[in-house]
């Protein structure tokens, strides 16, 4: 199955791959196609969290979303996406809102990287000072909505974003909280589109690729390790 691959890194670097333990926050548009990449890519340990079902509304963007899955909770959806993936994977789910009360209780997992794809603020803000603390290295996505050009995403520091409202808030939080240590993010340089539309708009394509670069971020840093 792996076997492209094993060619293009090596046998020791897929074999890194399958030992980590990767945790992603939100099974969205984002955070499904990260889970996705991350499964092809060999990751054999993952933690999936969502709250949420398959609603048709996220049948534009959602890798999980079908008319087979509407109505079916998230994780659950994504569980057997994985294991029809690679039987072998060893998939955790956890399937409650994650709040400012509650979010410690995740951290009690084994977690070797963490993507945060979810849309909460105040979880964001969490993560952050709960990844910094336990040393865990992670990445976070910025805003992805009322943006068309997947082109103008990458990845970069929190500290380097711009014309991202939700990057914008959440430097404003890392300089009230004293943050100084580098805070790794997936953000978009083009200018939200404004609309006469009080929702915020999505396109598949800009979800995608944010979700696609959470997990290249974790992919490459696993395949560094050590050399």
């Amino acid at each position: 199955m792996f076997e492209r691959e094993i060619e293009l890194i090596g046998k020791d670097k897929f074999e890194r791959l399958k030992k980590v333990s990767v945790m992603v926050i939100g099974i969205g548009g984002v955070g499904g196609y990260a889970v996705e990449s991350l499964i092809r890519a060999g990751i054999h340990n993952i933690i999936i969290v969502d709250f949420d079902i398959v609603d048709i509304t996220n049948k534009n963007r959602q890798i999980i979303a079908t008319d087979k899955t509407i109505g079916k909770k998230k994780v659950e959806v994504m569980k057997d996406r994985i294991h029809d993936i690679n039987k072998d994977v060893n998939v955790d789910i956890i399937d409650y809102k994650l709040t400012s009360d509650n979010i410690e209780d995740i951290f009690k997992y084994n977690i070797d990287f963490l993507i945060d794809a979810c849309d909460d603020i105040k979880v964001k803000e969490q993560i952050i000072l709960k990844c910094l603390k336990n040393n865990i290295d992670f990445i976070s996505s910025m805003g992805t909505g009322n943006k068309l050009n997947s082109s103008l995403l990458k990845i970069c520091e929190l500290k380097n974003t711009s014309y991202d409202p939700l990057a914008k808030r959440l430097r404003k939080f890392a300089k009230e909280n004293n943050i100084n240590s580098k805070i790794w993010v997936v953000s978009s340089e083009e200018r939200p589109i404004k609309t006469n539309n009080s929702k915020v708009l999505t396109m598949n394509t800009v979800c995608a690729t944010a979700g696609l670069l959470c997990s290249s971020y974790v992919i490459n840093k696993v395949i560094d390790m050590g050399g």
